[in-house]
């Protein structure tokens, strides 16, 4: 069974997270809420609590085929200063698993060391952290390159999510919700 980690930080951008996790749901694709620390009822950025599964010292991710950051400020910077979370991130990628960011969570990647020579969008204004990782800045709202995608912000959360879904269990049903969602 497909399993993804979602993981959040006090500040998270709520639409992001939410949006993702219920789209992966939709997909029949077990996606567990991680919090980085051990607080599982996690505040976001506009005030919204919303309980992690688990906490990032107590989930062990090596059965996870896909690891996911949501962005928002505060908890960008959050996810930003906890090494634990890098370390499990390179790790992931170098057992050939993908990984995934929004908004401003590729500056994760960045801090991580991952993104060099890396095609990847973010945020407005985020782009520095990015460009002196190595990173390429792409305009597209959705960019994958390789075993990492990334994404520019709240309202491309759906298309980010759909996306996750294609490379999880395929183009039939990315189309299949997308079309049941009234997105496209």
């Amino acid at each position: 069974m497909n399993q993804v980690d979602l993981f959040l930080a006090s500040g998270f951008e709520e639409i992001e997270l939410v949006t993702v996790a219920d789209i992966l749901r939709r997909a029949d694709i077990r996606t567990r809420l991680v919090s980085i620390d051990s607080k599982l009822a996690v505040t976001g950025a506009h005030h919204i609590t919303i309980k992690a599964d688990i906490d990032l010292p107590t989930a062990d991710s090596s059965h996870t085929q896909m690891l996911v950051l949501p962005g928002g400020g505060a908890g960008t910077q959050a996810m930003i200063a906890c090494t634990a979370l890098h370390q499990r991130l390179q790790q992931h990628l170098a057992a050939g698993k993908p990984v995934a960011a929004i908004c401003a969570a590729p500056m994760i990647l960045a801090k991580a060391n991952l993104l060099h020579g890396i095609n990847a969008v973010c945020y407005p204004g985020c782009e520095e952290a990015l460009i002196k990782a190595g990173a390429n800045i792409q305009s597209d709202d959705v960019v994958v390159d390789g075993l990492i995608t990334t994404s520019r912000g709240p309202a491309t959360a759906a298309a980010f999510a759909f996306e996750l879904v294609r490379q999880l269990k395929g183009e039939a049903i990315s189309q299949k919700l997308i079309k049941e969602m009234l997105f496209a």
